[in-house]
């Protein structure tokens, strides 16, 4: 503990008490020298000891002067260009509080000898050069104590910053605001969110709004539902929201709010003031929230303390750290707690760290770069290449090595046409010594029919064509129209704009009957959004999105473009899906009626019938129109974010179609450069594949080094990826030599051509063959399960494919071929590459076991292959 005094006795005396990194900042009263009321009667707040040389009495009402946190306006100014080694950097640059309850996040950071800012908010020296109108605790946390100004020196080591401190509204503070300083507790008390009085029943007879959107309906539910009895206006202690919200009573929801915390003293004065419900126009929304530090590049295990501001519409600044919800989304990464202290793991990459307030929201992104790689920059085949090593050279992360041309073969096989190579193909390949061979096997693979057959396939899951939704014939409508784009290459955005715009019969080739499925405004601009934008907005219909700026306004102006599709039945059984004018949506909320409008814009001007007043044209070209536009700001990064996923196994955003501020990008200068391709390419998703696939980055090894073992986000390494259903069965029939039968196809049809998604076979339950119920492409499963192992080990259906007259193992073991070319070919089909000479012995001992028929041994070769994790992966 340490004591410091500054100042003569007879006029200015004062002192500092530190113990260890907590300080708190106590007057020493004169025995001759009579001090204000306040200064005289008052006393440390609660778990702050005082120093014993401070001889003070207590202060009956301390709860009234000295409760923790709450809205502080401020002055945020910018930060200085540059910083010399060792200087502080202080944020903010000057501490107002102004309220009882109100609190004030310090931020300190230092530069180290790289220029790096290290925090050093906890070990930061807090001294005050006069009377104790704030107390800062061990986390840089400011709360007021008394009125008035003082100077903050803010100190590390041999450096210090002095902060000007001024501090008000104790004495009168203004209301307490329901909408911008209760809902805010609520809401980061978990009170309000899905699983607690927030869902659609509420909970125990309580319920509001899902994270305070509706502040009314939240307002009547506290103090008039329950016949008024959750506050208590003559007495506030005795609230239910009080007592439950502390624990002082049983609450299912446990203690959520401390009986000495800023919350409690918060809710305390709003119930004493007469729990009233402030009007809106008293004080300006909040319209935007900043994080600092917004970008931080902290070492393995180090720490930094997040600060947040809230902007109102009339400019004023606030802190609101101390209401703010946090959330990272990777804890392994960087974890951070609701004070808004982040914590490296020892997992190097990036995080990023949202932040929400009253419907706003924002993002600290955390680096943690692997200390001690001397990182060797590996050659660059195109700009992918070049955006991919910035990254992990900014992380310390060493990619791995070329994948050898037996893995490459198989996996460029595999992502593009859902084929395997044939043991001719392979050989063909693996023994051609050009330098430019994968360059042409890209080319080659993307003219051929597989091509569009197997991408028609994975539209079809995404675009919802469901043979039970729609029928057998307008499935197969779709699906014959959906090969043809991908067979012609159609652009990407006329791919869009047909389905988007799309009418006529549901039994013509063409995407109408897609409509039989998305059959409500709301249902098919959701959806759309997902596909097209990557835009999740369905929180939005029924409260403000929790992650984004999405609210029930923006919801329904985007399903007002759907309102004029009608539907009928004509002669011959099919449905003829047309437009008809259309009218705005009314807020389910207020009852007015939304203009339509697109996502961020302006609403749409439609021209109006002079007859029946509603519009004569399609809406839905207008959002066509807006939607492959240039200037969207979504429509190229969601295509391009889904082709990545597709080839690397991850998104550079995750989910792939979740793009939204608080979900950043990997590595957003990639992704962006993505879409720019795409659009300066005319959208041909052709060429932005021959661009992924050509790059060094897709042509990586799987096989990890000590630097990059970790890295799931960054693409320093393939990653091994579980073959879709279809892809599999596929392939198990092509090793094998025999086709499977399904319902009402020809024998030898291949899996990725049955358009009828609900063909009644095992295999494509068990191995997650999607039931096209959602747009999400998470629907397809590709988690490993036991029932897949012991399908693959013991089916009977598929020992009868190894086992088969007509099978290749059959014709194997009649061919003159001697057992080691046996096992050269079987691993060829099955693996695209030759044997190890290790693999060739092991795969020889069935041959050589005494008595061994020729026959028995192929297939026991042939079953092990079939149940290898290679076989089953893409690697």
């Amino acid at each position: 503990m340490g004591y410091n005094a500054t100042g003569s006795e007879a006029a200015d005396s004062r002192c500092t008490v530190r113990v260890g990194r907590l300080s708190c900042f106590e007057p020493r009263p004169l025995e001759n020298d009579p001090l204000p009321g306040p200064v005289r009667d008052w006393r440390p707040p609660p778990r702050m000891p005082p120093h014993p040389a401070c001889r003070l009495r207590p202060y009956a009402n301390w709860q009234r002067i000295a409760p923790l946190a709450a809205l502080i306006p401020l002055v945020a100014l910018g930060l200085p260009a540059d910083l010399a080694r060792g200087e502080l950097l202080v944020q903010p640059r000057r501490v107002t509080l102004d309220g009882p309850e109100s609190s004030l996040q310090i931020v300190v950071r230092q530069s180290d000898s790289g220029g790096q800012l290290i925090d050093r908010t906890r070990q930061a020296d807090y001294q005050l050069d006069a009377l104790p109108l704030i107390a800062v605790d061990s986390q840089g946390r400011v709360r007021p104590l008394l009125e008035g100004t003082a100077r903050l020196v803010v100190r590390v080591g041999d450096e210090s910053v002095e902060v000007p401190v001024e501090v008000s509204g104790l004495s009168a503070p203004r209301p307490v605001s329901f909408r911008q300083e209760v809902i805010p507790l609520l809401t980061k008390a978990g009170c309000s969110s899905g699983g607690c009085h927030g869902k659609a029943e509420g909970q125990n007879g309580f319920k509001l709004s899902v994270f305070g959107y509706d502040p009314d309906a939240d307002h009547a539910a506290l103090v008039k539902e329950a016949r008024g009895r959750r506050v208590h206006l003559a007495a506030p202690e005795h609230s239910l929201l009080l007592r439950k919200a502390s624990a002082a009573m049983p609450h299912g929801g446990g203690r959520q709010v401390e009986p000495d915390s800023a919350a409690y003293g918060r809710l305390h004065r709003w119930i004493r003031e007469g729990a009233t419900l402030d009007d809106p126009r008293q004080r300006a929304a909040v319209t935007r929230i900043t994080v600092e530090p917004a970008e931080q590049e902290l070492e393995l295990r180090g720490a930094q303390q997040l600060r947040v501001v809230a902007e109102d519409a009339a400019g004023v600044q606030f802190d609101v750290t101390a209401e703010a919800d946090f959330e990272s989304n990777d804890t392994t990464i960087a974890a951070v707690d609701q004070q808004g202290l982040v914590r490296a793991g020892e997992v190097p990459g990036e995080a990023a760290v949202l932040v929400r307030f009253m419907g706003q929201v924002a993002i600290a992104r955390i680096a943690l770069p692997r200390p001690g790689i001397e990182f060797r920059r590996p050659p660059e085949h195109n700009f992918v290449d070049r955006l991919v090593w910035d990254k992990l050279e900014q992380l310390g992360i060493q990619p791995s090595e070329l994948a050898d041309d037996a893995t490459f073969l198989r996996r460029v096989y595999l992502d593009t046409i859902g084929t395997l190579p044939t043991p001719e193909e392979a050989r063909e390949f693996l023994e051609d010594a050009s330098e430019d061979k994968r360059a042409r096997l890209i080319d080659r693979l993307l003219q051929r029919d597989e091509y569009a057959t197997y991408w028609a396939m994975r539209w079809a899951d995404i675009l919802r064509v469901d043979s039970n939704a729609l029928g057998s014939e307008p499935t197969l409508a779709v699906m014959h129209w959906l090969r043809g784009q991908f067979a012609e290459n159609r652009p990407y955005d006329q791919f869009v704009r047909d389905i988007v715009t799309a009418a006529g019969s549901t039994r013509s080739q063409g995407p109408a009957a897609i409509y039989l499925a998305l059959n409500e405004p709301r249902e098919i601009s959701r959806s759309f959004s997902q596909l097209f934008l990557g835009v999740r907005i369905e929180c939005a219909e029924c409260h403000h999105h929790p992650f984004e700026r999405w609210s029930q306004h923006d919801f329904f102006a985007l399903a007002g473009y759907f309102t004029g599709l009608k539907r009928k039945t004509i002669p011959g059984g099919a449905v003829l899906v047309y437009p008809d004018g259309g009218q705005d949506l009314r807020h389910p909320q207020t009852g007015e009626l939304v203009p339509a409008a697109p996502l961020g814009a302006e609403p749409t001007a439609f021209e109006q019938g002079i007859e029946t007043g509603t519009e004569t044209l399609d809406r839905r070209l207008a959002l066509a129109d807006w939607l492959v536009s240039p200037d969207n700001p979504y429509f190229a990064r969601t295509i391009a974010n889904r082709l990545w996923a597709h080839y690397f196994g991850r998104g550079l955003v995750e989910p792939i179609d979740d793009l939204r501020a608080t979900n950043p990008a990997t590595n957003e200068p990639l992704l962006a450069a993505l879409a720019d391709h795409l659009r300066q390419q005319r959208y041909d998703l052709r060429a932005l594949t021959r661009t992924l696939l050509n790059s060094r980055v897709y042509q990586l090894s799987a096989v990890t080094n000590v630097s990059n073992a970790g890295d799931w986000q960054h693409f320093s390494h393939a990653r091994d990826r579980s073959l879709p259903a279809e892809v599999l069965l596929d392939a198990i029939c092509q090793v094998t030599g025999v086709p499977e039968k399904f319902n009402g196809w020809p024998l030898g049809a291949r899996a990725i051509e049955v358009w009828d998604n609900r063909e009644p076979l095992y295999f494509f339950r068990i191995f997650g063959r999607p039931t096209r119920t959602t747009v999400c492409e998470c629907e397809r499963g590709d988690t490993p399960s036991v029932a897949q192992a012991l399908h693959l080990m013991n089916s009977p259906e598929i020992m009868a494919k190894v086992q088969h007259r007509h099978g290749r193992a059959r014709k194997l073991a009649a061919s003159e071929l001697a057992p080691p070319e046996i096992v050269e070919v079987l691993c060829l089909a099955t693996l695209a590459r030759y044997p190890s000479p290790e693999e060739q012995q092991v795969l020889l001992r069935p041959f050589q076991q005494p008595g061994a028929a020729r026959r028995e041994a192929i297939e026991d070769v042939l079953w092990v292959l079939l149940n290898s994790k290679e076989f089953i992966y893409n690697h």
